[in-house]
């Protein structure tokens, strides 16, 4: 299936129903009075977390959604039956905002969480509602208010533990079909993930996370190149961001240094929120280099980025070092939730 992370969809909320003009008309009562009832009110738009949900593909062929609008008020003051409202289920972590002023409604992050994005009209009212001490027999009901139509647009962002970034070929599609049952497409070529993959890491039969691996990002990204300035928002709800580098590019390809310094440039113009997250340094592929070359070589880099965070060297495509990788990431986010937890 296609990943569609935006769409925009209409909602239309019921109508109020109307009320009813009417009167008793009973042996032996000549004069019963009004018994018109109130309408029904109308259903309401809600939207719902659905834990089944990946995409927001379907919206691209169901762009409406309604609901029931309620029934008009009957005689002997009975009153309209209200209209069913109607659910749209979406998935975790879609943000909804109207489409016409931008404003942000709501943000469905937990299963099953409701939203109201369109409230259903108010009943109109029968006619024994305007029975007065002067007025006996009122020939007046009110119509229901119209639901509220809206569009709105809806945006997807990923709820991962863990996003993975880096240049493409650093190795990150490799490294989360180590780690976890995800299969993104893997090849020797940039560009082989086009959309964002998902991977559980189960580091032991109770502790687990998720990891989220985006398409690469290169030079230009803040500014729209290539695809990974349209999925970095995918790295907003993590907890931590693994920098992937390659210890040993192509010839044709820049240096691992220069890469790095590439993707911390676009990351930092694209977003402070996203640069200021706690970012480990992951040095790949170190398979390609002579064994006794490794840690002079991986020092090398480090010590030219500066870099004062915590390292770990790896090979994805064989899990040499994942292992301890994934238990360093379990044990910081499980510090990070105690912390949480602590703060309220």
């Amino acid at each position: 299936m296609r990943f569609v992370d935006e769409a925009e969809v209409r909602v239309e909320a019921g109508d109020g129903g109307n009320g009813t003009i009417g009167f008793r008309r009973e042996k032996y009562i000549p004069m019963g009075g009004p018994d018109g009832g109130d309408g029904g009110d109308g259903g309401s738009v809600y939207l719902i977390a659905a834990e089944n949900v990946n995409t927001l593909v379907d919206f691209r062929y169901h762009a409406v959604h309604r609901a029931e609008r309620g029934q008009r008020g009957m005689s002997r003051n009975c009153t309209g039956r209200k209209g069913d409202d109607c659910y749209v289920p979406v998935p975790l972590g879609t943000q909804v905002s109207d489409a016409e002023t931008g404003e942000v409604i709501g943000d469905l992050t937990r299963v099953d969480q409701t939203l109201l994005v369109a409230q259903g009209g108010f009943h109109g009212l029968g006619n024994t509602r305007f029975k007065s001490s002067i007025n006996r027999a009122p020939q007046k009901a009110s119509k229901g208010s119209e639901g509220e139509h809206r569009r709105l647009n809806l945006e997807l962002t990923l709820i991962a533990d863990v996003g993975l970034l880096g240049m493409p070929n650093a190795g990150k599609s490799s490294l989360i079909r180590s780690v976890s049952a995800a299969t993104p497409k893997v090849a020797d070529y940039p560009f082989t993930t086009l959309h964002p993959n998902l991977g559980v890491v189960r580091v032991d039969d109770l502790r687990s996370f998720v990891i989220a691996d985006i398409p690469g990002v290169i030079e230009g990204a803040a500014e729209g190149a290539g695809l990974g300035l349209q999925f970095l928002k995918h790295l907003l709800r993590t907890g931590l961001l693994l920098h992937l580098i390659d210890v040993e590019p192509y010839e044709s390809m820049e240096s691992p240094v220069q890469a790095a310094k590439k993707i911390i440039h676009e990351v930092e113009k694209w977003s402070d929120e996203l640069a200021a997250k706690p970012r480990w340094l992951v040095l790949n592929k170190i398979d390609r280099l002579p064994a006794d070359e490794v840690d002079e070589r991986c020092q090398a880099i480090v010590d030219e980025l500066e870099w004062t965070g915590p390292v770990f060297k790896i090979a994805a495509i064989n899990g040499s070092g994942t292992r301890e990788l994934m238990f360093a990431i379990m044990s910081f986010l499980e510090q990070q939730r105690r912390e949480k937890s602590e703060q309220g």
